[in-house]
């Protein structure tokens, strides 16, 4: 199969199996960062940012994050802030994405998808209990589907963990250059 045809069909089956509980059970089940993280997973299916770890991780640290920013500014039950922006929210946002950024970093999981799940919590988009959990049903979803996909039509990518950085390659078939892969400066050989 055409690597773009099976990046196109992998997306479309990935994020149809999300939406389509979401519409059958009214959840949030389907968000933005959602797009972005299908991409990674069947664009660059052996990165470092698209394994299965990094992408939960990286979702679960934005979660994380974005609900400290709401607690932090005294902004879970106030109503999502996107047509006029309060200095409380903008605190949020900036906090949640400081959070985000430096908890992947630290921890060696990046997947960049993650800033906008923290911004769609943050700014107060999703921010009750019940829809952060969601919102990581919904990415464990979208792994699981593009795992089995990747797998059945026999890409190779991993089933948890990244691989080492030698075995790591894009799409095309090429090799990648460690900031390609997601490797923080300071660990890369």
């Amino acid at each position: 199969m055409n690597a773009v045809l099976r990046l196109a069909a992998g997306a479309l089956v990935s994020i149809a199996v999300p939406a389509a509980l979401a519409v059958l059970t009214g959840q949030p089940l389907l968000f933005p960062s959602l797009g972005p993280t299908a991409y990674l997973l069947f664009a660059t299916p052996t990165a470092a940012s698209a394994s299965p770890r990094n992408a939960l991780a990286g979702h679960l640290i934005g979660v994380l994050a974005g609900a400290a920013g709401l607690a932090a500014f005294h902004l879970w039950h106030e109503p999502p802030a996107l047509d006029h922006l309060t200095w409380p929210r903008a605190g949020a946002a900036a906090l949640a994405l400081t959070l985000t950024c430096g908890g992947m970093a630290w921890s060696g999981m990046p997947h960049p998808p993650a800033g906008a799940t923290t911004l769609i919590v943050a700014l107060g988009v999703l921010r009750a209990p019940l829809h952060l959990a969601e919102i990581m049903l919904g990415v464990v979803l979208l792994i699981a589907v593009a795992v089995l996909v990747n797998r059945l039509t026999g890409v190779p990518c991993p089933l948890w963990r990244p691989r080492p950085p030698a075995a790591t390659a894009s799409i095309r078939g090429g090799r990648e250059s460690p900031a390609r892969q997601g490797i923080p400066l300071d660990r890369r050989p």
